[in-house]
């Protein structure tokens, strides 16, 4: 099975400062894949990298075999790569359903002339929209939201708008930065069975960067450490676990069991 997503050799530089190094990655179909490493390792460099908001000094990036590197944010997203981000980035007068309905609309193919005389084409897409908005809202337990404006809800809720609006423009693989941030130990096991749930329904492979391990060991696959924007292990959960170069250099004395 060909990779969906490859980085081969990737290296950045900010000036004179080597942020990420020779740093690899193949993620299959529905794989989920974690990224850890200490705060400055680079890992949301990396995410910044793939998904067109810095450009690689080397090395390529290619999705279903087909070179992204250079292309614009919007570009990478419509090729079927979607993300959260580390810091959410929600629109503060917005309400949810707003947020939903607007990703979807770089897929709709109605025009401005169906929109201004609203032909039959434009509103059996807006009807389907709004049916899918609906869908995602359900989905990720956000529904009775809908009409609120986003930056009234608690933090963990913004999180879940984020997923969703996310999970609205049809990504092949969604890059998760930090999902569980600030979130409570309730709202990290609901957000462990929304993305299972996302996994399952959507078929789309995950690739996410987390601190809370075990979060981490439960939900992914393929585990890779980064340390100073290079890679030191990767491999299995129970491989990564049991890493003395990850726990020296990362994990510490925390049980992971």
């Amino acid at each position: 099975m060909s990779a969906l997503l490859n980085v081969n050799k990737m290296t950045h530089y900010f000036g004179g400062l080597r942020a990420v190094h020779n740093y690899n990655l193949n993620i299959e179909p529905l794989q989920i894949t974690g990224l850890i490493g200490p705060n400055g390792a680079g890992k949301t460099t990396i995410f910044n990298l793939i998904t067109g908001v810095y450009t690689p000094t080397h090395g390529s990036i290619t999705l279903e075999n087909e070179n992204i590197k250079g292309l614009e944010t919007n570009e990478i997203a419509a090729m079927g790569l979607g993300r959260t981000f580390q810091n959410i980035a929600l629109w503060r007068h917005m309400n949810v359903l707003d947020h939903i309905r607007m990703a979807h609309y770089s897929q709709l193919s109605y025009g401005l002339i169906g929109s201004f005389f609203n032909t039959p084409k434009c509103r059996q897409q807006e009807t389907k929209v709004k049916e899918n908005s609906y869908r995602l809202l359900e989905l990720f337990d956000i529904k009775q939201h809908a009409d609120q404006i986003v930056t009234n809800l608690p933090y963990g809720a913004q999180r879940r708008v984020e997923m969703a609006r996310a999970m609205a423009t049809n990504p092949k693989i969604l890059f998760l930065d930090e999902p569980t941030a600030g979130m409570t130990s309730d709202e990290l096991v609901q957000m462990i069975k929304i993305i299972r749930k996302v996994h399952e329904d959507f078929k789309v492979a995950i690739f996410l960067i987390e601190h809370r391990m075990k979060f981490v060991m439960e939900l992914c696959q393929h585990i890779q450490t980064l340390v100073f924007g290079e890679l030191i292990a990767e491999g299995p959960p129970e491989d990564i676990q049991n890493n003395p170069q990850v726990i020296e250099a990362y994990l510490g004395k925390e049980d992971l069991t």
